[in-house]
């Protein structure tokens, strides 16, 4: 019985490596890899624990593929949806526009940044879109975005040239939106924003408190 129990343990461990794999490319909610970390260790520890290991002899059951697909369906509802992304996007993108405003450059350059890795976010957790055209590499548009328009916004930034970054910007907006386009969701114009989308953070580069 004991050794039954270890083959099956072992047989599990085999397969959880093998799905942990698959669902790395879902962990965004974690920071990559670690959700599929914390699903081998939840798992390797409930089916595991106080059975010594030796080498598997048997394949795996088709029950315990059935309870390993039953498990990965249940976290793959804890991964959040590309809107999730895509809403911090637009956050940290209307909070650029108005760090630049306000000529404070290094607070523009961090807004900047956290748009760049949402946007990395949003096309990890779906890379490609289908629509009645065929399907649409997220991936591929999102690189030539990041390699054109938003390294512009980064040199006005870099420049501190108020003009450049206002005209770069609009751009990469016009950008944001050939892609909506492209996933047939026109109706997602995006726009200058007209107020800031964060209240709590002081825009003024010569703010002296708090210290």
């Amino acid at each position: 019985m004991v050794e039954e129990n270890e083959s099956r343990v072992l047989r599990r461990r085999r397969l959880v490596r093998v799905v942990t794999r698959r669902l790395s490319f879902r962990a965004t909610l974690f920071g990559a890899g670690t959700l599929a970390g914390i699903v081998l260790g939840w798992m390797l520890a409930n089916y595991s624990e106080g059975i010594p290991v030796r080498a598997a002899t048997s394949p795996a059951t088709g029950e315990d593929i059935a309870t390993l697909r039953t498990e990965l369906e249940q976290l793959k509802t804890l991964v959040p949806d590309q809107a999730h992304a895509m809403q911090d996007v637009g956050y940290h993108f209307g909070n650029l526009w108005f760090a630049a405003q306000h000529q404070n450059w290094p607070l523009a350059d961090f807004y900047l940044a956290e748009t760049r890795s949402h946007l990395k976010w949003g096309v990890r957790i779906r890379p490609v879109r289908q629509t009645k055209a065929g399907d649409i590499d997220l991936n591929g548009i999102l690189e030539a975005v990041d390699n054109s328009l938003l390294s512009a916004v980064k040199e006005a930034i870099d420049k501190k040239d108020l003009e450049q970054f206002t005209q770069a910007y609009r751009q990469t907006l016009e950008g944001c939106y050939a892609c909506h386009k492209a996933s047939e969701k026109p109706f997602l114009r995006p726009q200058v924003p007209k107020t800031p989308t964060v209240h709590i953070m002081n825009l003024d580069p010569a703010a002296e408190w708090p210290q």
